[in-house]
């Protein structure tokens, strides 16, 4: 008897970069929209000391349903715009989880 063919899945994208404007000190986090090729983010935390970038990172994190390890600021650590590096998904996957 045969063994059964596997079928070949392809493998899951490394990363996917997202552009981000960020808006510190925002009362709280949430997802604004596309503004330009960016995505607004506002984040509660204020821009001091990378408070900002960590909760912009766990805000992304929680909202994609990845671990917060997955998703790192690559780009832009004093800027407003940012370049988001999200390890295991897709820029597709990724805008779909985020309802954008």
């Amino acid at each position: 008897m045969k063994p059964a063919a596997s079928k070949a899945q392809a493998p899951a994208p490394a990363f996917c970069l997202l552009p981000i404007k960020a808006v510190p000190n925002a009362p709280r986090g949430e997802i604004c929209g596309w503004l330009g090729d960016a995505l607004k983010v506002k984040v509660h935390a204020p821009p001091v000391e990378g408070k900002a970038n960590e909760a912009l990172c766990d805000f992304l994190a929680e909202e994609l349903k990845l671990p917060r390890r997955a998703v790192t600021v690559q780009h832009g650590d004093t800027s407003r715009q940012k370049l988001v590096r999200i390890d295991g998904l897709s820029l597709a996957e990724a805008k779909a989880r985020l309802g954008v």
